[in-house]
Formats: structure tokens, C-alpha cells, sequence
């Protein structure tokens, strides 16, 4: 057993000592509401009870992202080098040209996000999904930690506990730095980039790394895609500043959406003139079928003991949600079990959980998505339940209702961690919490900040 639950017991019954900590509560929602924690140009909302994670948890995390890492990076170079392989994935064409565009540095899988269900008191559970490159949400989590550190819950817990909070700033700048001191066309005072398109962009959170990039002795941009430009054998941007090096932020079905604006920056990196840290390869990761591919006897052979054991104990039954593939009198039958999801998208966009629907919807979301009836392909995936965490929920009206009646009631809402890890090594966890069974935006999530609780990290 963890110590999970004793330690925010604790937490939430000092929050209960201080009459509900309203003045805490009420400067930390101020910082945020001026903060850089925004998610598409909109605040991000936020709990006031950190996420609070002992030894053991963070251990598990650890090797959980860990081995994740290892298993994706031996299935994108399978996939690289072994055309047999390669057919074994459903791809746009233009996906697979873009994936074999040669890397030219050491790094095949630079940044992931593992996101997670996980019963916290037995760490046993399963993967929701697995994200690269264009995964956020680690400046939501520095910027939750400076609004809560002050109040005085959080300095009452702090006088019975060794509390820690994760840097995911500083050490992805320096991996970053190295990975491109590794590109074989490397220059000597290089120009980095943020690049995303804008509308789908976390532009403060990559505000916040360029100025990092830029304390660590390189100037960094952030650009969108469509204002690159490729002439001469360099990469600029529309004032006529060189690149030399992107972090990819743009996930690639929005590169095929956006298809004959992005040629410049496609046409620089197949030339070996840019590096682009975060190659397209990183769609292999995170597109959702590979959650079915790792369970495929040929990638199970080229794992070792632990990762097959890893695999088999927290990576879902995934598969094509086709008569081929799947039992579909079987996900119509049992809707509680499942979730219909897309191949290839983000933000939740399409995803249903037979939980939530009657059994009419059901069916009719079935009809509407099988046999690639929707124009694109979809996945059914076993439904894991997240474990539940207790908390304060959000009050909007907080900064202006009178102090008696603020609500100091909790409520329980469900987890969904997700495990950074910067070239293979663990780095953190991304809070995210739900009242419904799928987590997202949309559906009223929340995040909370991250901290380790007598850990000695």
C-alpha cells in the first residue's frame, strides 16, 4: 500500500482546520487567473489539492515511463528498418514518407507523455494512451506549484513532510541541447524553434521554454509552421531568422491537414538543413495503434522479460473497430467495457465510453464509426477505470463570493497521470482529473499540481 491517501488526508484536513484556507484558496486562483498556464489561449482550470505522490508511486512511475520508452523505441525501429514490419500499420501514405525522412542525430523517441490509469493504492492499472511530441501540460504543473507553495496549507503540510516538485523545464532545454550537438549537420551558434500552428498551440507554455533556451545561451523562436520558409538550402522564419533546429510541437495529422503549407519545413528537415528534435517518427508513438501492435507475437519477441510483462499488465486490448478485427456483437453487448476512440487525434475528439451513452447511442455510435464507416479508422479499447481522488472543486465565482459561502464539501473525481519522460529518463507526471469517465477538456477536467512527499529524490 501507498501512502497516497494517508498524505492527502492530511492535507485536506488542515485545509479543514483553516476553516477551508478561503484566503489560500483565493490567492492561488488569483495567481493562476494571471499566470501562463493557459491551454488554448483559455485559463486552465486547476484544483487547489495537489496531487501528492510518495517513494513507492514514484518509483512505479518511473519504471513504468521507462519501459514504455524502451518498448516504443524498439517498435519505431523496427518499423524503420524492416519493410515487412512497416505493412503491418494502417498509414496515409504521405504519413509513411514523412516517418522515414532520416533523423541525422541519436535520439529516436526525445519527449513522451505515458498517460496513465492506476489504482494508486495497489499501482496496478493500464496506459490510456501514449503521446510524443506534441504533448504539453508541464507548464500547467510549474505554475500550480507557485500558486499553491505560499498558502498556508501547503506550508502547515510542509513542516511534517520533505516536499519536492519536478523541474520539466531545465533538464528537457539541456537534453535538447545535446540531442542537436549529436545532428550531423550541426552548426557551431545554432537558432532553435518552437514550432506548432498557433490555433492548436500552448503559445505561453512555449514561451516559457524559449526563455529557458534562451537562459541556457540559445536564442529559441516559437513560429508556426505555415510562416517557415526554405530558400537556398536554410530555414527561416518570415522575418528572415535562420532555424536550425525545431522542437517538433505540431503532432502530424495536423501537418497532413495543413499539408501544402507545411513544404518548407518538410523540404528543410528531408535536406538534412534543420533538425527536426522530435522526427515524424514519433507518430508511430502516437498514433493508438500501436497499443495493438506491441501485443503482436513479432513485437513480443524482440522484447525482454520485463517488457513483455509490462505490456501484458497495463497496455489495454486495443484493436480496428471491423468486423475483421474486433467482436462487434460483443462491444455492442457489453458497452460498459469498452471505448471507441480515433487512430489518429487529440483533445478527446471522438472518443466515447460506452459508460456514458445508453445502449441505443451505443449502438449507434458502433453503426456510425465500424468498418470504417466514418471515412477513417477507429479503435476499440478495454474501458479501465480510474481510480478516484478526493478534492476541492473548482468555484469560478471564488475571487468575488463572500468567504461563508465559499464550500469547503469535497468531491471525488478520477485521475488520469501522465508519466514525461526526456529521452527515456523520468521526469514527471501531468495531473489530470475528471468527474467523468473520460478525461479531457470538454468533459470538465481539471489539473492539479505535483509533489512528491518524502521521496529524497
Amino acid at each position: 500500500m501507498t501512502k497516497n491517501e494517508e498524505y492527502t488526508r492530511e492535507y485536506l484536513d488542515i485545509i479543514a482546520s483553516l476553516d477551508g484556507d478561503i484566503e489560500g484558496r483565493k490567492s492561488a486562483h488569483a495567481y493562476m487567473e494571471n499566470s501562463t498556464a493557459l491551454v488554448h489561449y483559455i485559463q486552465a482550470e486547476s484544483s487547489f489539492v495537489p496531487r501528492l505522490f510518495d517513494r513507492t508511486t514514484y518509483d512505479k512511475m518511473k519504471q513504468l515511463a521507462e519501459c514504455a520508452h524502451s518498448v516504443c523505441v524498439k517498435v519505431m525501429r523496427r518499423y524503420l528498418d524492416d519493410p515487412a514490419y512497416r505493412e503491418l500499420f494502417d498509414y496515409d501514405e504521405r504519413l509513411r514518407d514523412l516517418i522515414l525522412i532520416p533523423q541525422r542525430y541519436d535520439a529516436l523517441l526525445p519527449f513522451a507523455r505515458f498517460d496513465l490509469f492506476m489504482d494508486e493504492n495497489t499501482l496496478q492499472g493500464g496506459f490510456c494512451e501514449w503521446n510524443a511530441d506534441g504533448s504539453s501540460g508541464m507548464n500547467e504543473d510549474r505554475e500550480l506549484n507557485i500558486s499553491i507553495r505560499p498558502t498556508r496549507t501547503w506550508q502547515t503540510f510542509a513542516q511534517n513532510h520533505q516536499l519536492q516538485t519536478s523541474d520539466l523545464f531545465n533538464p528537457w532545454v539541456e537534453e535538447f541541447i545535446r540531442i542537436y550537438g549529436t545532428f550531423e549537420n550541426r552548426v557551431a551558434a545554432p537558432t532553435f524553434a518552437i514550432v506548432d500552428f498557433m490555433e492548436n498551440a500552448v503559445v505561453d507554455e512555449f514561451r516559457v521554454y524559449a526563455r529557458c533556451f534562451g537562459e541556457h545561451g540559445y536564442p529559441c523562436l516559437v513560429e508556426d509552421v505555415r510562416d517557415l520558409v526554405y530558400k537556398d538550402g536554410v530555414l527561416r522564419d518570415k522575418k528572415g531568422r535562420r532555424i536550425d533546429a525545431i522542437w517538433r510541437r505540431s503532432v502530424t495529422n495536423d501537418i497532413l491537414d495543413h499539408w501544402d503549407e507545411s513544404q518548407p519545413m518538410i523540404a528543410a528537415v528531408r535536406d538534412g538543413a534543420c533538425a527536426l528534435i522530435g522526427s515524424f517518427a514519433g507518430h508511430i508513438v502516437h498514433d493508438k495503434q500501436i497499443f495493438d501492435a506491441v501485443h503482436w507475437s513479432v513485437t513480443q519477441e524482440m522484447l525482454t522479460p520485463e517488457e513483455r510483462d509490462m505490456v501484458n499488465a497495463y497496455v489495454p486490448k486495443t484493436s480496428f473497430l471491423d468486423d475483421e478485427h474486433a467482436d462487434l456483437a460483443d462491444v455492442r453487448a457489453r458497452k460498459d467495457a469498452w471505448i471507441i476512440k480515433p487512430t489518429d487525434q487529440y483533445g478527446a475528439h471522438d472518443v466515447y465510453a460506452g459508460q456514458m451513452h445508453s445502449q441505443d447511442e451505443w449502438d449507434a455510435i458502433v453503426d456510425r464509426f465500424a468498418n470504417g464507416a466514418a471515412g477513417a479508422p477507429f479503435l476499440v479499447q478495454t474501458y479501465l477505470t480510474p481510480f478516484k481522488t478526493e478534492l476541492l472543486p473548482i468555484d469560478n465565482d471564488l475571487l468575488v463570493a463572500d468567504d461563508a459561502a465559499i464550500s469547503r464539501e469535497t468531491v471525488r473525481y478520477n485521475n488520469m497521470p501522465g508519466l514525461y519522460a526526456f529521452n527515456g529518463r523520468f521526469a514527471g507526471v501531468f495531473a489530470r482529473l475528471g468527474p467523468k469517465p473520460i478525461i479531457s477538456q470538454p468533459m470538465g477536467d481539471l489539473t492539479s499540481a505535483v509533489l512528491w512527499v518524502d521521496c529524497g529524490l
